[in-house]
């Protein structure tokens, strides 16, 4: 029996090392000649944004098109600053405003989506079926497809603008109570039994069971919370008046409306730029978490 074990232990520590090497193997060049040409395309539209931003307006505008910049240069950024000293708000506060939404959204996105998934997965009640019906047919509709509804109900709230008109319409997350819902429903119900036997009630087995065993899919849903907030320009062109209330995305959007036709192809690539890193930053941070996600490893 023990060196039947003992066989096993070896067995799945070998082809462990097969699946997931913690160094080199020949083997792997076969893998690498197949991917690198992927990541090469996949790559070459973050080279572009890059490489756009740091353009001088000749190559901007030269045909055919160039993809990498011959000559580098910071004007298009000092041109971006200069016109936003120009304003009577400063560029500070369109970005506070964006990061405060960001982080009140991911926070209350990622407990609400959570506790929702929770319900489904764990809990018994009536309507349940329906109400996950609802949430998957919810994933089909775009932001622009109910900006109306979404209008009458702020209005209605009394919270058009003001920081609400921001937050409320992006806490619901359907794509990320679906994903934590999937997630959950690997844990295992020995666990929650278990718990239950031992006195724990149903927010300490969410608290301190489930949420730790779906990390991945948290981390995921983050991301997807971060990208939906930080590029969101809705909630300022269609709930909010007041300027000083308004986000960094929709001010880059509307800041070339005051420039030329020629600096303003300029200012907005290096808008796209400045809006696009944070995007990338938060992804690398994350990708790990993102990755068992997307392989379904996060239950072992």
């Amino acid at each position: 029996m023990k060196k039947k074990q003992r066989r096993i232990r070896k067995h799945s520590a070998y082809f462990g090392k097969m699946i997931n090497p913690t160094r080199f193997h020949a083997s792997q060049i076969k893998f690498l000649l197949i991917l690198a040409p992927i990541v090469f395309i996949m790559v070459l539209p973050i080279i572009f944004i890059v490489s756009h931003a740091f353009k001088p307006l000749d190559e901007l505008y030269a045909y055919p098109p160039k993809f990498f910049a011959s000559r580098l240069t910071l004007d298009n950024f000092r041109n971006l600053f200069e016109l936003s000293t120009q304003t009577g708000i400063p560029l500070s506060r369109y970005l506070f405003n964006s990061i405060i939404v960001c982080i009140i959204v991911i926070i209350c996105s990622l407990l609400l989506s959570s506790m929702a998934a929770y319900a489904f997965s764990f809990l018994k009640f009536k309507g349940k079926k329906l109400l996950f019906a609802a949430n998957q047919l919810a994933i089909m509709f775009v932001a622009v497809a109910v900006a109306v509804p979404r209008y009458i109900v702020l209005h209605s709230l009394g919270i058009t603008n003001t920081y609400l008109a921001h937050i409320i319409p992006l806490l619901a997350m359907p794509v990320g109570i679906f994903l934590l819902k999937q997630f959950m429903d690997q844990v295992p119900r020995e666990l929650v039994e278990a718990a239950k036997m031992d006195g724990a009630t149903k927010w300490k087995i969410y608290w301190n069971i489930v949420l730790p065993l779906v990390k991945p899919a948290l981390a995921t849903v983050a991301i997807l919370a971060f990208q939906m907030t930080w590029n969101n320009v809705e909630s300022s062109q269609l709930f909010v008046t007041n300027e000083t209330l308004k986000t960094l995305p929709y001010y880059f959007s509307t800041m070339s409306l005051g420039t030329s036709a020629i600096a303003s192809q300029g200012i907005a690539a290096a808008a796209n730029l400045i809006i696009f890193v944070p995007n990338i930053v938060v992804f690398i941070i994350l990708q790990n978490k993102v990755m068992n996600t997307m392989a379904h490893s996060g239950i072992k």
